[in-house]
């Protein structure tokens, strides 16, 4: 054609190439202009054709919103290519007339519409969570831990097992006493079978970490966390190292930190523990130890009569007390002394159940251990006991169902034994009459609980055993121990007794300061106490010091406490180190006693000075009436002080040790005392014959305090 209409002017060109550009780069992802039913670029594909002039009638219009029909005449579409009469629409628009037909020849699947739906991405854990917590309501209401040990199985992913200790134990707590128990009982079940020892422990650090959250809502989460604990140890599910490795990953300040306290210090360390967080929430599921003991004696008797060990395994397993094995052991054992054909069978059943892993090893080897602490009452009723116990341990090391360290044991040995089951018993109830006298402060009653005991070889171990006790409380506590050991002084513990107890507790200062971290300053301060209230002389502490290695914690602390005797006002502020409270009443006690006895020697009545030393009440201090009234008669030259000893004597005020300790103080001092009274030694010597008479005094001082007066 020979006209230009039909074809584009160079600025018309250029004009329409921007805008093809510029559609091109509006569009979607090439994804979506890939359709079959979607040109790559509508404008580029078709030429517009313009009249001649060279102008396109577009009247402002922008290039991309120009479109010619089918009737060859401009239209203006709606934005983004809608509509319009004579247009295709929009670039997808799939809502006209064109349908898909499923029986076309030429149909594809690929050219149906979709639609994107949304969907919830599922958690693992949270769908955990939520099923354990079906499987826990279940079993509360049930108390068939069978069931739920199954269903935790079923459910799969071992590996969130942490959780399940978590929300079972946490669920529980906000719960009566039945589920606390049956919560304990489902744990030793679970443990190993179906919970590793590992997932246990983790699941317990989870618990600690959230304690600080427990205890929002439950008041006394920490104690019930702590007996949760404490259960676990004595259940062998969690080992005793639990409590030390937890506690270094716990800020001190953290509830999860005073649970593992509370468990270590008032449930773990209380005599009879073991027995009394078992029947803490009513025994296993409300069964008395009483009826689990009986249930254990008719399975073995059953079973030396048929033969059965696998049935017998059935029913130790039936019994579901895995922390009460010991007794399965120590019941098998005795049946085995007192019918000695049944032996055999006897240690065939434990052999298979501690193959088996039905009972512990440790169980196992408390059960050999309880046994070897009652042999000797069992010897009067089987005479052979001993001889048999000796017998069946070596086959029981040597078949390897009980672990080779029991016979490096003490049990092995006869006297050995003895003397450990002695020592074990006597610390239980050392620990027992201090927590007492802790809450009571009743000396007198504590003093003679310790000669019921009837064991003075063990003075040590107390005095170690108080400190220790006292170094984990408050001011109060320590205070009252240092107190008691001036009494005890007095009483019955010797200046030996005292050097060997500090030198035990010197020895392990080093471990004791794992669990208190002030307790080397602590034991400084007991030590110089000591020196101050004359429990101890500073030679005491160069004899103390000279039994301990050099440059141990133990050494370092006897010189802080020569610093703390040395510096200035050391009497004074020792007194008062904690708090004052009965320290600082015993130095108010000596101003009183001078002052009684100065009146009563001026002219006083005897019924009244007594009346005033028993209104002191502090019966413990009474030697230093004896020493006060001792080194007054020498001073004023007065012997009515005999007559008001005499008195206090006769009336059971000042005892017969008070008065041997105040005789002896005087002894100890009188080379002092010689410098301001020259005839001090003669008057002393005096006053011992005039005791020794009078029968003041222990006979086991007038032989080593006689010969020495005499010589003077």
């Amino acid at each position: 054609m020979a006209s230009s209409e039909g074809f584009l002017t160079e600025e018309q060109r250029e004009t329409l190439k921007i805008a093809s550009q510029s559609v091109e780069a509006a569009l979607p992802s090439p994804r979506l202009s890939s359709s079959p039913k979607s040109p790559p670029s509508l404008v580029s594909d078709h030429q517009l054709k313009v009249p001649a002039g060279g102008k396109a009638p577009t009247g402002g219009i922008a290039v991309r919103h120009v479109r010619r029909s089918h009737s060859g005449k401009f239209v203006r579409v709606k934005k983004d290519g809608g509509g319009g009469k004579g247009t295709w629409g929009k670039l997808l628009d799939t809502d006209g007339d064109s349908h898909i037909d499923r029986n076309d020849p030429n149909y594809d699947s690929g050219e149906e519409p979709y639609q994107l739906v949304g969907s919830t991405i599922s958690d693992p854990l949270d769908e955990y969570k939520k099923a354990v917590v079906s499987i826990i309501e279940e079993y509360f209401s049930t108390s068939d831990v069978e069931v739920a040990a199954s269903d935790l199985k079923d459910l799969g992913s071992s590996e969130y097992h942490p959780y399940f200790i978590k929300r079972l134990v946490s669920m529980a707590m906000d719960r009566h006493d039945k589920e606390k128990e049956m919560a304990s009982v489902l744990l030793s079940a679970l443990y190993a079978d179906v919970i590793s020892p590992s997932q246990i422990r983790d699941g317990f650090v989870m618990l600690l970490e959230s304690a600080d959250d427990l205890a929002v809502d439950i008041l006394d989460a920490v104690d019930i966390l702590a007996l949760f604990v404490a259960r676990a140890v004595v259940d062998e599910i969690l080992p005793p190292a639990f409590l030390t490795r937890a506690k270094k990953t716990l800020p001190e300040t953290s509830k999860g930190y005073q649970v593992l306290q509370t468990a270590d210090k008032s449930y773990l360390s209380a005599p009879h523990h073991a027995e009394l967080l078992e029947r803490r929430w009513g025994g296993s599921t409300h069964v008395t130890v009483e009826e689990v003991k009986k249930k254990i004696a008719d399975l073995l008797r059953e079973y030396v009569e048929n033969g059965d060990t696998f049935e017998a395994c059935r029913c130790i397993r039936e019994l579901g007390v895995s922390f009460f094995h010991h007794e399965v052991v120590k019941r098998a054992l005795v049946l085995a002394m007192e019918i000695q054909t049944a032996e055999p069978l006897i240690l065939k059943l434990l052999k298979e159940a501690a193959e088996e892993g039905l009972i512990s090893s440790s169980q196992m080897v408390k059960g050999f251990a309880r046994l070897a602490e009652s042999l000797d009452d069992l010897a009067l009723d089987i005479p052979s006991a001993k001889n048999l116990f000796q017998l069946i341990v070596p086959k029981a090391t040597s078949e390897g169902w009980l672990d080779a360290s029991f016979t490096k044991s003490p049990f092995e040995d006869g006297e050995a034994q003895k003397e450990d089951i002695k020592l074990r018993r006597y610390k239980e109830e050392v620990v027992t009459i201090i927590h007492e006298y802790f809450l009571s402060d009743d000396i007198p009653e504590l003093i003679r609980s310790l000669e019921d005991l009837g064991l003075p070889e063990y003075n040590p171990v107390f005095l170690k055993k108080l400190i220790t006790l006292a170094l984990d409380r408050k001011n109060r506590e320590k205070e009252m121990a240092s107190v008691l050991l001036s009494a005890l002084h007095i009483e019955i513990f010797s200046t030996e007794d005292i050097v060997n107890g500090f030198v035990m507790l010197l020895e392990s200062a080093e471990d004791t300061a794992l669990d208190i971290l002030d307790a080397s300053n602590e034991l400084a301060l007991f030590l110089a106490r000591a020196v101050i209230d004359d429990v101890l002389v500073p030679l005491n502490l160069e004899e103390i010091g000279s039994k301990l290695p050099e440059n141990c914690s133990g050494s370092e602390t006897v010189r802080m406490a020569r610093s703390l005797i040395a510096a200035r006002h050391a009497g004074e502020r020792l007194l008062r180190c904690w708090g004052g409270g009965t320290g600082w009443a015993v130095e108010d006690a000596k101003d009183k006693i001078m002052k009684l006895l100065e009146e009563y020697e001026s002219g006083g009545v005897v019924s009244e000075a007594c009346q005033c030393i028993r209104d002191l009440g502090m019966a413990f201090f009474n030697h230093e009436v004896v020493k006060k009234a001792l080194v007054m008669a020498m001073e004023k030259k007065n012997d009515r002080m005999l007559d008001l000893l005499q008195e206090c004597f006769n009336e059971g005020l000042i005892t017969i040790n008070q008065m041997t300790k105040g005789f002896t103080r005087v002894k100890d001092g009188l080379e002092d005392l010689a410098l301001d009274i020259p005839n001090a030694k003669d008057k002393f010597s005096f006053y011992i014959e005039y005791a020794q008479k009078k029968g003041w005094l222990l006979a086991s001082f007038a032989v080593e305090a006689l010969p020495s007066a005499a010589a003077s």
